[in-house]
C-alpha cells in the first residue's frame, strides 16, 4: 500500500482521495468518502497526504480527533517554488497553478481570511477553492518536475517539506491553545491601570497620567496623540522628531516620566486591556491564529491576538494547567550560529560549536575580551549597522572571520543589484522588499515603535519596496541569515512533534526562537530532552555536518513569567 495519498474535496461535500506513485500521479482508482476524517482515519498506514491547504483540511480532521504524521501543502509549495522562480507576488492558490500550467487566464488569489475568535474550525473545502482530485494531482506532479529545476532539488524538497510540516504544528497550536488565567490577567490590568471607568474611557492610571503631562506642559496634551507630544515639547522649546521612547529618554524634561510611564501602560490597555481578554480567552486558553511563514523571511505570524508581542508583564497569566508544566526553551545566539553554518567560516564555526557565550568567545578572538564590542559587531554584519563605531567594528569581525563577512557581504549586493538571494535551503527573498521585521533590534538599533514588539501581520513583501538600493541591501544581508534560521526552527518544530507523539505534551507557542510546550510535570524531563535532541537533528538536516550547534536556554516553570 502506498505510503502517499491524496485528498480533495467533492462537488457533492464528499472527499474523492486515491494512492500516489513516486511520481506523483494515481497509483490506484480515485475512490469517494462521504466523510473526509472517516477517509483518512481508515488508512493508518499513510504517511503522508497531499491536499490543497493544510489550514483548510487540518482543523476540521482535528476536531474529530484525527491527526496526521505528515502532509503535503500544494498551494504552501506553489508559494515557494514561484519565489524561487523569482516571482513572487503571482496568484499562489491550486487554481493559479493550474491555470498556468495549462495555458489559461490565471485566477487572483481569494481574500485572506479574517481571523476567527470562534471555537468552530472552518468550513473544508470552500465551494470558490475546490479543485478537482485529478487536477490537482497535475499541480502537485508538476511542482515535483519543478522542484527538480531548483539550485539545490534536495534542499528544496526539504523546504517544502518542513513548510508543510509547520503548517501541521500550527493547526495544532490554534487547537490546543496558549493556557491563560483570566483571573490572573485581570488582577494585572487593575494593578497596573486602576479602575475602569464607564463607557470605555481610560482607566484610572492613565487618567492620572495624562493630568501629569499636560500639567507639565502648562496646557491640555493628548498623550495619546503623538503630533500633540510633539508640538507640546517644541512649545516648550524642545526639539523632538518622535515619541519613541528612545528619543524621549534622552530628553530633560518632566513630561517625560509620565509620558513615558503612559505610553507603555497605555500600550498594555489597548493590545492586551480587558477587550483583549475577552475577545481571545476563552475556556481557560488564548487562542490566536498562527500562520506558519507568515513573512518573506519564513517567520510566523498571527492573524490578530498580538500573540508574537506578548508584554513580560502579562506573561505573569500564562499559566500551567493543575499538574502540569510549561517547558519553555529559547534558542542562545541563533542568528550568529546560523551565519557560520550558511558561511561556513571556518573560525565562526569553531565558536559556534560550543555551547557557552557565543559573543563572549568572539571577543576573546577579536575584541580583546569585549563582549558587547563583539555582540554589536557579529549583528551589525548580519543588520548591516556600518555607521559610526559599526564600521570599525565590522573591520575588525573581518579580519577575524573573512568568511563569514564576505557572505553576507555578497548578499547585499546582490539585494542591492536586484538579484534574487536565497536561504540554505532555497526560501527566496524577492528582488525588492521593505525592511525585514524587527531586524537590528537585539542589536540596540532603533527600529519599529517605541515599543520595539514585531509586527502581527503579514510582513513585507513586493510592493512595498523602499526604491532605496542600499535598504535593499540590507533586507538581503539580513535575509540570508534569518531565512535560514527560518528553516532551521521548521524543523526543530517538526522534529519536536513527533518526539512528542506518543506524550500528553503539546506545543503551545512558537516565536522566532521560541517555543513552549505544555505538559504534565513527569514529562517535562523528557520534553527537554526532546528538545536538545530536535535541536541537533535540526542542525544537521537543515546545514548538513558542521561543528555548529544550537544550544537552548530551557526553563520547566508553573508561570511563564518565571522562565526569565
Amino acid at each position: 500500500m502506498s505510503g502517499r495519498w491524496a485528498l480533495a474535496a467533492a462537488e457533492d461535500g464528499g472527499v474523492d482521495v486515491a494512492p500516489l506513485g513516486p511520481d506523483g500521479l494515481p497509483a490506484g482508482p480515485v475512490r469517494r468518502e462521504s466523510d473526509l476524517a472517516g477517509a483518512v482515519r481508515s488508512r493508518p498506514e499513510v504517511t503522508r497526504w497531499v491536499w490543497r491547504s493544510t489550514a483548510d483540511v487540518y482543523p476540521r480532521l482535528l476536531a474529530t480527533g484525527v491527526r496526521v504524521e505528515r502532509c503535503y501543502d500544494v498551494e504552501d509549495a506553489e508559494t515557494l517554488l514561484l519565489g524561487h522562480e523569482g516571482r513572487h507576488g503571482e496568484p499562489r492558490s491550486a487554481a493559479a497553478a493550474l491555470a498556468r500550467l495549462r495555458g489559461g487566464p490565471v485566477p487572483p488569489d481569494p481574500p485572506q481570511r479574517q481571523a476567527d475568535t470562534g471555537a468552530q474550525p472552518p468550513l473544508f473545502e470552500p465551494a470558490g477553492h475546490r479543485l478537482p482530485l485529478t487536477d490537482l494531482l497535475a499541480v502537485y506532479a508538476e511542482q515535483q518536475r519543478r522542484h527538480e529545476r531548483t539550485a539545490h532539488p534536495d534542499r528544496m524538497r526539504l523546504l517544502t517539506a518542513t513548510e508543510s510540516a509547520g503548517m501541521l504544528v500550527a493547526a495544532e497550536m490554534n487547537r490546543s491553545g496558549l493556557p491563560w488565567s483570566a483571573e490572573v490577567h485581570r488582577a494585572l490590568l487593575h494593578d497596573l491601570l486602576g479602575e475602569r471607568y464607564a463607557g470605555g474611557g481610560e482607566p484610572r492610571r492613565l487618567a492620572e497620567l495624562a493630568e501629569e503631562v499636560s500639567a507639565a506642559f502648562g496646557r491640555r496634551v493628548r498623550p495619546d496623540l503623538p503630533a500633540d507630544v510633539v508640538r507640546a515639547f517644541a512649545g516648550a522649546g524642545v526639539k523632538v522628531r518622535s515619541t519613541r521612547r528612545w528619543e524621549l529618554a534622552a530628553v530633560d524634561h518632566p513630561a517625560v516620566r509620565p509620558l513615558l510611564e503612559y505610553k507603555k501602560l497605555y500600550r498594555i490597555w489597548v493590545a492586551h486591556g480587558w477587550s483583549w481578554l475577552q475577545n481571545w480567552v476563552r475556556d481557560g486558553r488564548f487562542r490566536p491564529e498562527f500562520l506558519a511563514g507568515g513573512t518573506v523571511t519564513g517567520r510566523w505570524v498571527t492573524n490578530g491576538g498580538g500573540a508574537l508581542q506578548i508584554p513580560k508583564v502579562i506573561r505573569r497569566a500564562v499559566v500551567a494547567d493543575p499538574g502540569w508544566r510549561l517547558v519553555v526553551a529559547d534558542a542562545d545566539q541563533m542568528e550568529p550560529r546560523v551565519l557560520a553554518a550558511v558561511s561556513r567560516d571556518p573560525g565562526l564555526m569553531e565558536v559556534a560549536g560550543r555551547e557557552s557565550d557565543l559573543y563572549q568567545s568572539v571577543s576573546d578572538r577579536a575584541f580583546s575580551g569585549d563582549r558587547s564590542q563583539a555582540k554589536l559587531a557579529v549583528l551589525g554584519a548580519v543588520y548591516g549597522q556600518t555607521s559610526g563605531d559599526g564600521l570599525k567594528n565590522l573591520a575588525a569581525l573581518r579580519r577575524r572571520f573573512p568568511v563569514a563577512v564576505a557572505y553576507v557581504d555578497e548578499a547585499a549586493r546582490a539585494g542591492e543589484e536586484g538579484r534574487l538571494v536565497r536561504t540554505w535551503l532555497g526560501r527566496t527573498c524577492p528582488p525588492a522588499a521593505g525592511p525585514v521585521e524587527d531586524a537590528g533590534e537585539e542589536a540596540g538599533i532603533p527600529v519599529g515603535d517605541d515599543t520595539g514588539d514585531q509586527a502581527d501581520g503579514p510582513g513585507w513583501g513586493p510592493g512595498h519596496a523602499s526604491g532605496d538600493s542600499r535598504a535593499r541591501g540590507r533586507f538581503a544581508r539580513n535575509f540570508v541569515v534569518q531565512g535560514s534560521a527560518a528553516d532551521w526552527a521548521l524543523l526543530l518544530l517538526a522534529g519536536l512533534r513527533r518526539a512528542c507523539a506518543d506524550l500528553e505534551a503539546e506545543l503551545v507557542f512558537f516565536q522566532h526562537d521560541e517555543v513552549i510546550v505544555h505538559c504534565p510535570a513527569d514529562e517535562a524531563a523528557a520534553v527537554v530532552e526532546a528538545i536538545r535532541e530536535a535541536s541537533l537533528l535540526a542542525g544537521r538536516l537543515t546545514f548538513g555536518e558542521t561543528p555548529v550547534r544550537f544550544p537552548f536556554t530551557t526553563a520547566v516553570v508553573e508561570c511563564y513569567a518565571d522562565a526569565k
